[in-house]
């Protein structure tokens, strides 16, 4: 059985865990680079016909995907007067027509042409940006609307845990590494697991690679068949390695819970080796709240290669971070990536 987590008193935890800070792994719509669009922008040479040329270019060049791009924008001239910009519309929606001019973009019987200048290029970003540094990069190009996750900003800047939190992480990976260790000693990849009840700050089950019995016995997936059998159930018995243990709930626990969660629900996982498919696959139908990990995989699917937590057609998703003591975690593994089994060096 897995005591309860000890707390340690001091700041050695807190010093230990300055050394490192936890990145979140965000979806490829938030991480990727801003994607940009060409469309015919002209100056407003009459302040006084902004309105009426901004109502009759909407309706002319709707623009009705790019609702986050501000149709006006205002520059400063080299002799420091401030100027207005319109877009007039996309390029691709232009009259094919030569060499560009207001005469070509604007029918006779639509715009009144009056107030506006010659057109020229411009890119503006095709989508509405999702983090903070998305719209930085957009805003450099046109203005746009930003509704910020100051969360996700937050984490970006690799501050969302404060030093007590990361103490504890900091202690939760430890076992996991203690994990990995033992299971390199068995000749065994060296991955270890933990899955921690956040709420309680409670350790519940602990796990190491144990695929000398079987193939599937990936570390995540003993962990997570381990926090099953503290539950009453679970379909696997891992007796013979003594670092593989789990927790049962503390009658104060049973008496106060309603029902027992189902499986990892609510719970965090930490990890030494980012998860394969199909252990990312097991974390989402277990339902699982977090998962931490030391160090990528070239063929994790929570980072590196796939980004199955933030998959929109499954119907679980859960928050990532990586870097959790990623050095001691790298370490793990063999000069050519993988982790050391005995023999290795």
């Amino acid at each position: 059985m897995e005591p309860r987590t000890k707390r340690r008193k001091g700041s050695s935890s807190c010093a230990a865990a300055a050394s490192w800070v936890a990145y979140p792994v965000l979806s490829d719509r938030q991480s990727q680079d801003v994607e940009l669009i060409e469309a015919f922008a002209a100056p407003i040479v009459d302040k006084r016909e902004a309105s009426r040329l901004l109502r009759e270019l909407s309706g002319l060049y709707p623009l009705s995907g790019l609702r986050h791009v501000k149709r006006v924008r205002a520059v400063r001239s080299e002799a420091g007067a401030h100027l207005l910009e319109v877009l007039v519309c996309l390029v691709g929606d232009a009259p094919a027509l030569g060499a560009p001019s207001i005469d070509a973009l604007l029918p006779s019987d639509g715009v009144g042409r009056a107030g506006l200048g010659e057109p020229f290029v411009v890119k503006v970003p095709a989508r509405a940006a999702l983090t903070r540094l998305q719209f930085e990069m957009a805003s450099k190009y046109w203005p746009t609307s930003f509704h910020e996750d100051k969360r996700v900003t937050v984490a970006q800047r690799g501050e969302l845990f404060g030093p007590l939190q990361k103490a504890r992480m900091h202690e939760y990976m430890t076992a996991a590494l203690t994990a990995a260790k033992a299971a390199g000693e068995l000749g065994m990849e060296a991955v270890g697991a933990v899955a921690v009840d956040p709420a309680a700050e409670r350790v519940v089950a602990v796990g190491h690679d144990c695929r000398g019995d079987h193939p599937l016995h990936h570390a995540v997936m003993v962990c997570i068949d381990l926090v099953a059998r503290s539950q009453g159930g679970g379909c696997s018995a891992f007796d013979g390695y003594p670092a593989c243990r789990f927790a049962s709930p503390t009658p104060e626990e049973e008496a106060a819970a309603s029902a027992p969660p189902y499986i990892c629900t609510g719970y965090d996982l930490y990890v030494t080796r980012e998860p394969c498919v199909m252990c990312a696959m097991a974390l989402v139908h277990s339902r699982i709240g977090r998962v931490f990990y030391g160090t990528p995989s070239a063929d994790g699917a929570l980072g590196s290669e796939y980004k199955i937590h933030s998959r929109r057609d499954l119907n679980h998703h859960f928050e990532v971070y990586e870097g959790v003591m990623g050095e001691q975690c790298e370490a793990l593994k063999g000069p050519g990536g993988h982790a050391h089994r005995d023999g290795d060096q």
